[in-house]
C-alpha cells in the first residue's frame, strides 16, 4: 500500500484550522505536523492553497441493492459519493427484498465488501412482525449502525403503524433506532380531502399531503416511545418548523438520546421550487414552505439538527416522469451534498468549520463510529481535499449515479473536490480513480 504525504493543507477540524503538512500510512494517519520529511517513499501531494476536510460521513442513503438494481447499484453510487468527498455511508433496509432478517441485512456486507468504494454499514429494517429478528441485532452492536423504523409510507411491509410493535421495539433495542416520521392515517386523509376538491393532482401538491401536521405527530410519537424506555433516538430528515420545538441544544451531542438530521435538499428547496423542477424534487418527507427552510437553517446553526446527510434516494428518469401520484419520491444527492454546502460556505450561510462538524464529526459522535470522522493520528485516512477556487457545473457528462440525473443538473459549484481517500487509500484523485481497493464494514465503539 501506498505512503502518501499532503504537504502545506489548511486542515479543517474540531473548529480549528492549522496549516501543516499529514503523512499517511498504512490505512491511518501517520503523522499531523509542519514540514514533515521522511526517508521512505512517498506519494507527494501538493496542497497549498487547498482545504483538508475529513470525509463526509452520510448517515441516510438507498443505494437499491439487491433487487432495485435498474436505479443503482452499491457500486455506482459508492462510486459517486467518493466523487463528492463521502467516504463512508449508512444505508437504508429498503431494497427488495428488505432487510428484515439477519441474513439478508449481512448479505448486503457481502455485496459492498466486494463492490464498495466507500465504506458501509447498513440499517437492520423493521416491520410489524420482525421483532424476534430485530433484536438479534442488539447482539452486533459494535457492527450494525441501528435500527430504522420507516413510521410513514414505504415500499413492500416495512410500514411499522402497528403500536404494541412500536413499543416492543423502543423497550427492547440496545442499539440506536433510526425513524423516518410521518402520520400514514394524516397522509390518507390529506389525500382524500385534496381529491373531492381536484381531479388531477400535481408535484406541488406534495407538500399538503405530507404537510407539517404529519411530520409532527409521527416525531412526537417517536419521542414518547423514546422517553418511555430512555431508547436512543436519532430522527431523520427533519423538515418543518414546527418539529424544531422537538429538539433541545442544552446539552453535548455525546450526551444527547434524542438526535435529529436534515437533509441537504430540506436545506436547499422550497415548494417555490416545484414550478421549475416538479417530480424531481418530490420526496418523502416533502421539501416545503421557505419558513420551513429557514427555521431549519436556525436550528442546524444552534445545535437542534446535529447531523446534515442527503436521503439519497435514485430513480430512473422514466420512474420520475410519471404523473404525481404514480412517480416515485425520493432524489439523487450524496455526489453533490459537501459541493452544495460549500456553496453555502462561500455564501456565508455557514461556517467551514462548521459544516465539517456537521457532515463528519457530528455523524461519528453521533452513532459512535470508531476512528473515524475526525483528522486525528492513528485514525483512518478517510480525507477529502477540496479546492475553493476552482468551480464546476453539474451537468449529465460529470453524473455518476446510475439513474444518470439531478434535480442539481446547471447548477454551478464554487469548489471542486480533488482528491479522496478512504483508508489511506487514493479512491480519486484529480478525476482518476484506483479502484484497486474496496472500502471496509464500519465499526461502532459502543
Amino acid at each position: 500500500m501506498k505512503t502518501y504525504l499532503i504537504k502545506d493543507a489548511c486542515i479543517i477540524n474540531e473548529s480549528k484550522r492549522l496549516f501543516a503538512d499529514v503523512l499517511i500510512k498504512n490505512k491511518r494517519i501517520e503523522k499531523i505536523a509542519t514540514n514533515i520529511s521522511t526517508k521512505e517513499a512517498v506519494v507527494e501531494i501538493n496542497a497549498t492553497n487547498q482545504y483538508l476536510l475529513p470525509g463526509v460521513i452520510d448517515d441516510q442513503v438507498h443505494f437499491r441493492e439487491p433487487g432495485l438494481t435498474h436505479k443503482a447499484t452499491i457500486y455506482t453510487e459508492a462510486k459517486a459519493a467518493v466523487v463528492g468527498g463521502v467516504t463512508s455511508f449508512m444505508e437504508m433496509p429498503n431494497t427488495n427484498p428488505p432487510a428484515l432478517t439477519q441474513e439478508l441485512l449481512e448479505e448486503k456486507y457481502s455485496i459492498a465488501k466486494k463492490s464498495s468504494l466507500a465504506n458501509y454499514s447498513f440499517f437492520m429494517g423493521t416491520s410489524n412482525n420482525n421483532y424476534e429478528e430485530v433484536m438479534k441485532t442488539n447482539k452486533k452492536k459494535n457492527e450494525v449502525g441501528g435500527i430504522k423504523i420507516f413510521m410513514g409510507s414505504s415500499t413492500g411491509n416495512l410500514l411499522v403503524d402497528n403500536s404494541l410493535m412500536l413499543d416492543k421495539v423502543f423497550a427492547g433495542s440496545e442499539l440506536l433506532i433510526a425513524t423516518h416520521c410521518e402520520e400514514e392515517s394524516l397522509i390518507k386523509n390529506n389525500l382524500e380531502k385534496l381529491k373531492s376538491r381536484k381531479q388531477i393532482l400535481e408535484a406541488s401538491d406534495h407538500p399538503i399531503i405530507r404537510n407539517e401536521e404529519v411530520c409532527f405527530e409521527s416525531s412526537f410519537k417517536a419521542i414518547q416511545f423514546a422517553k418511555k424506555y430512555d431508547s436512543r433516538l436519532h430522527i431523520l430528515h427533519i423538515s418543518t418548523e414546527k418539529e424544531l420545538q422537538l429538539f433541545g441544544n442544552m446539552i453535548p451531542l455525546k450526551d444527547k438520546k434524542i438526535t435529529a438530521e436534515v437533509c441537504v435538499h430540506h436545506l436547499h428547496f422550497t415548494a417555490d421550487d416545484y414550478a421549475r423542477l416538479g417530480n424531481q424534487i418530490k420526496c418523502n418527507p416533502a421539501i416545503k414552505s421557505s419558513n420551513n427552510k429557514d427555521a431549519l437553517w436556525k436550528a442546524l446553526l444552534d445545535g437542534r439538527l446535529d447531523v446534515i446527510a442527503t436521503d439519497h434516494a435514485p430513480h430512473t428518469w422514466e420512474e420520475k416522469n410519471e404523473p404525481y401520484e404514480k412517480a416515485h419520491a425520493g432524489l439523487p444527492l450524496v455526489q453533490h451534498s459537501l459541493q452544495l454546502m460549500l456553496h453555502y460556505v462561500k455564501e456565508e450561510k455557514i461556517s467551514l468549520e462548521k459544516m465539517v462538524e456537521k457532515m463528519s464529526h457530528a455523524v461519528a459522535e453521533c452513532f459512535q463510529i470508531k476512528e473515524r470522522g475526525f483528522i486525528r493520528e492513528g485514525y483512518f485516512a478517510d480525507l477529502v481535499l477540496v479546492d475553493m477556487n476552482k468551480s464546476q457545473t453539474v451537468s449529465k457528462e460529470n453524473i455518476l449515479y446510475k439513474c444518470g440525473w439531478s434535480p442539481l443538473e446547471g447548477f454551478t459549484f464554487p469548489a471542486t473536490i480533488k482528491n479522496t481517500f478512504v483508508n489511506g487509500h487514493l479512491v480519486y484523485g484529480n478525476n482518476v480513480f484506483d479502484e484497486s481497493q474496496f472500502g471496509e464494514r464500519i465499526k461502532f465503539d459502543r
